[in-house]
């Protein structure tokens, strides 16, 4: 399918340009990193854009940086980088889990971790394990930046708090050691959006945290199951127990992917699934 609408391309050389851009034609731009999704919406004329701003090439977007704080992923790192990455598997194990399961490799090659929070999509792979991460999103227009809770991000399904005229930077993240997983329903092997998907954080401390996706019109965390575990020694009982709270924690659909009594029958199974092996990679000391 081609193109048909036509709009000006621009690639920048330094973020100061792209912010110039996008404070004189804020929304009647797109920004180009991955292109995964956009070159879609381009083809099937959802966004008729008048410019294009292609940031691949800015390096100071295109690194993930490590702290004794923090951990800082650009906007132009792909979930490919971020699979390849040892420090990623290390200290961010469930964004290492869920890099593997978004789309295919050819996909992963091009797509961004930003990109993909940007698309605000309910099925976002990524968006479990930066909410028990509690990440925060940098973005900046010309008069400066501002960070935004992961929480406060997704405002609707596609909609997000970003305005018009801001750039994402990139994402930071807090270093705390931590284990857990990330289990995504998918109809087939390879490129498949999630029918369900949920993210598992445990630490030594007893401390759990628990989000979805592809079950309610965003992204979100499950705070009374949360609640419920908090401090608690796992058991079968404690674990069958916390699995009734789900579905008064999400509010899934039914379409021609999935009903949503399976998607509901299904998280239980992941939730104890993945909460069972979050506790033996703590138990192991490893992924």
């Amino acid at each position: 399918m081609a193109i048909l609408n036509d709009f000006e391309y621009i690639k920048t050389k330094n973020i100061n340009e792209t912010l110039l851009l996008l404070s004189k034609h804020n929304d009647k731009t797109k920004i180009l990193a991955g292109g995964t999704d956009l070159i879609v919406h381009l083809k099937e004329e959802i966004a008729k854009p008048d410019f294009v701003i292609d940031i691949k090439g800015l390096n100071d977007l295109n690194k993930i940086d490590f702290t004794e704080e923090y951990i800082f992923i650009g906007s132009g790192v792909t979930f490919t980088e971020l699979i390849e990455s040892e420090q990623i598997k290390e200290h961010l194990p469930i964004l290492w889990e869920a890099s593997k399961k978004v789309a295919s490799i050819g996909i992963r090659n091009r797509a961004t971790l930003v990109g993909n929070i940007c698309s605000a999509v309910p099925s976002l792979d990524s968006a479990p394990a930066l909410l028990v991460n509690d990440a925060e999103i940098i973005v900046q227009n010309i008069n400066g930046k501002r960070i935004i809770s992961i929480h406060d991000w997704f405002i609707g399904p596609k909609k997000t708090a970003l305005k018009s005229d801001e750039l994402v930077i990139g994402i930071n993240i807090l270093r705390k050691k931590h284990f857990g997983i990330y289990e995504k329903l998918g109809r087939y092997k390879g490129e498949d959006l999630a029918q369900a998907g949920i993210g598992i954080f445990v630490d030594e401390t007893k401390n759990y945290r628990v989000a979805y996706c592809a079950v309610g019109p965003v992204p979100k965390r499950m705070k009374k199951l949360e609640n419920f575990l908090q401090n608690k020694t796992i058991t079968e009982a404690i674990i069958e127990e916390a699995s009734q709270i789900i579905p008064n924690e999400i509010s899934p659909i039914s379409d021609i992917r999935s009903s949503a009594e399976y998607r509901i029958h299904m998280m239980k199974i992941m939730f104890k699934r993945g909460l069972l092996k979050s506790i033996a990679l703590m138990e192991g000391g490893k992924l």
